[in-house]
């Protein structure tokens, strides 16, 4: 079978790109290395979407379910668990090969964020140790939070998101190694009105325990001091995996990211890309404009393929 369109990446960006695709009645197909809903629903789940036009709050996961309903809607199949290797040429379409199966389209997005992402690590002693004993890199459900004592290590929005959430059942104390948050406004101002202990300047130096969590060794201003502790979470970023990228004969900046035209297009013809890997000047990394980054992306595989009168 020869799909009109092969979307890799089954995130934000892959799944708006299959909904415009299906708008145009585009036959499509959306692989995914690992689950459909990308950093939405693997790294920050409960985390609350304040800034998704249309949802003055949103749940990640709400929002990573409704998108893939949208995209089924809309006629796509997706794939899960399927870790593209290649994207080689057919005879008028592309191979796009698998762990296991390839799969053959007319034209491609690629739409893989930031690859098979995982989150940062301090590389302090008792991080590796007490790893799924009071550390982790995933913010819990609540009801394991309850009357624990929380620690949250990071200054964006996803670590004071994580930690508003966890204040309201349990005792939260946030650290920053510097002095002010790169988080939005907003979510500084709902931080400053909660009950989150915020501790600036201050550098994690070890967890602690015995079988579990106990305590984490902080520095502040040259001075070593231990808060109690049950939990750790640490949320200062990921590390992107996009070494599949340099396999698929695109070319890629100074930073491993795809370089892209005003119309989502590779220096691929019939190749095309939206959302966190696509690099142009002026990228701002938001859902948003990875959903909007989608629309001209699945166009212009369209084009590829209709050569419309307009076009």
């Amino acid at each position: 079978m020869i799909h009109d369109l092969i979307i890799i990446g089954a995130g934000p960006a892959g799944l708006a790109a299959g909904i415009y695709s299906g708008s145009r009645k585009m036959k499509t197909i959306i692989l995914d290395a690992a689950s459909a809903g990308g950093q939405l629903k693997s790294l920050y789940p409960d985390k609350g979407i304040h800034n998704y036009p249309g949802f003055a709050e949103i749940q990640a996961k709400k929002l990573s379910e409704r998108l893939v309903a949208h995209a089924m809607s809309m006629g796509c199949e997706i794939i899960e668990s399927c870790h593209v290797k290649e994207i080689k040429e057919g005879d008028g379409f592309f191979i796009v090969r698998g762990d296991e199966h390839e799969y053959h389209g007319r034209t491609v997005i690629v739409a893989i964020g930031m690859g098979l992402f995982k989150p940062r690590k301090l590389g302090i002693p008792g991080e590796e140790e007490f790893y799924g004993k009071g550390v982790d890199y995933v913010l819990p459900e609540k009801d394991r939070l309850v009357d624990k004592r929380m620690v949250m290590i990071g200054g964006g929005n996803s670590a004071l998101e994580m930690a508003l959430i966890a204040d309201s059942v349990t005792h939260t104390t946030l650290v920053h190694r510097r002095n002010t948050f790169r988080a939005d406004e907003s979510v500084v101002e709902a931080l400053t009105n909660s009950g989150v202990n915020c501790l600036l300047e201050t550098n994690t130096i070890s967890i602690n325990g015995n079988e579990k969590v106990e305590s984490v060794t902080l520095e502040c201003k040259g001075k070593r001091f231990d808060i109690p502790a049950d939990m750790v979470i640490i949320n200062i970023g990921i590390n992107p995996d996009l070494e599949d990228l340099k396999r698929w004969d695109l070319d890629l900046n100074e930073g491993g990211l795809l370089i892209v035209d005003s119309e989502m297009r590779t220096s691929r013809p019939g190749v095309f890309a939206c959302g966190d890997v696509v690099f142009y000047s002026g990228k701002c990394r938001r859902i948003a404009t990875a959903c909007g980054e989608a629309a001209p992306a699945a166009n212009s595989a369209y084009k590829f393929i209709k050569k419309p009168y307009w076009a």
